[in-house]
């Protein structure tokens, strides 16, 4: 049973606050912060999705205790890559140090992390110890001219990653990947697309009321996969999108809103790094025992939805 050895994450220097931004779009700090729970976002202002990546690379290994040769995969996933191809996985194995080791893309916006995680939970047996890396630089598309008040306000960047490793590689401790469940469907796909030169195109309420369902939706399903209930879970680890949707999720599944770990008021929607972000600072502090169950779940453009549930292992 592969096992999520470590978490990592890396954000920009850039700051963009509420203040700064509302000057700029006509509107106040507080209708920010009332609609999408955001205080502030990171910017990467000279650095590209590879150096993001590569930083968080860098963070998990370091967490990790491992190097870039232990690998046997790495696997990065980005909607906001420079460009279409090469993707960002070749170069960001490369700056690593891990040239040779096979590296796929993933260009799945928002969802793409945890799809690979869970490509990784079947991967890793085959390949060995991989590595998941996110890495989103959305602010170079919501904050280009001329401005969408409904994007601009949303869009961060930054990178997360975690190491999984099979069973016999993580030694003690670690979060052993119990089961996962994925979804995808394209009638969808026009309510939320990036089709460069042109702007991010979001069809708000239609992502909203989709998000809404489809997430409690694949909780549940994972859930009942395990015979586990809402309430045993110890966390829930989802997608920054908004602060308002995951309290929505929260009360749907029945839980407490507290139990989702946020930290979308720091960093905005970093699209596919936000859940991998969250998860490096959470797992930081994290003091989990023997059987701890933890939930990842993530909805993004596609529309790509799933959860994955992972316990602390002895």
């Amino acid at each position: 049973m592969p096992v999520i050895r470590a978490f990592g994450a890396y954000l920009p220097n850039g700051l963009l606050t509420n203040a700064v931004l509302a000057a700029k779009l006509g509107v106040t700090a507080s209708w920010i912060s009332e609609v999408s729970g955001i205080e502030e976002r990171r910017i990467a202002e000279a650095e590209t999705v590879v150096d993001l990546g590569v930083g968080a690379g860098r963070d998990c290994l370091k967490n990790s205790g491992l190097a870039a040769t232990d690998l046997g995969l790495i696997i990065v996933s980005s909607g906001s890559s420079e460009r279409t191809f090469p993707g960002p996985a070749a170069v960001v194995a490369r700056q690593l140090g891990a040239a040779g080791i096979p590296a796929i893309d993933i260009p799945i916006a928002s969802a793409g992390s945890l799809f690979g995680m869970a490509l990784a939970d079947g991967l890793a047996p085959h390949f060995g110890t991989t590595l998941v890396i996110a890495a989103e630089k959305m602010s170079r598309h919501s904050l280009a001219e001329p401005l969408d008040k409904n994007l601009a306000i949303l869009f961060g960047d930054g990178a997360g990653a975690c190491v999984i490793a099979p069973d016999g590689g993580a030694g003690p401790g670690g979060l052993a990947i119990l089961h996962h469940v994925l979804h995808s469907d394209g009638s969808f796909a026009e309510d939320l697309k990036l089709e460069p030169p042109a702007p991010i195109k979001m069809n708000g309420l239609q992502v909203i009321m989709q998000a809404s369902r489809k997430l409690p939706s694949a909780i549940q399903e994972v859930l009942s996969a395990e015979a586990a209930t809402a309430a045993s879970i110890h966390t829930f680890l989802l997608h920054q999108a908004n602060r308002n949707l995951i309290e929505k999720v929260a009360k749907t599944i029945g839980v407490d809103a507290a139990r989702f770990y946020t930290n979308i008021q720091r960093y905005g929607n970093t699209s596919s790094a936000s859940m991998l972000i969250a998860a490096a600072e959470w797992h930081a502090k994290a003091e989990l025992a023997p059987g701890d169950t933890i939930c990842f779940a993530a909805f993004g453009a596609g529309f790509h939805w799933g959860a994955l549930l992972a316990a602390r292992r002895g």
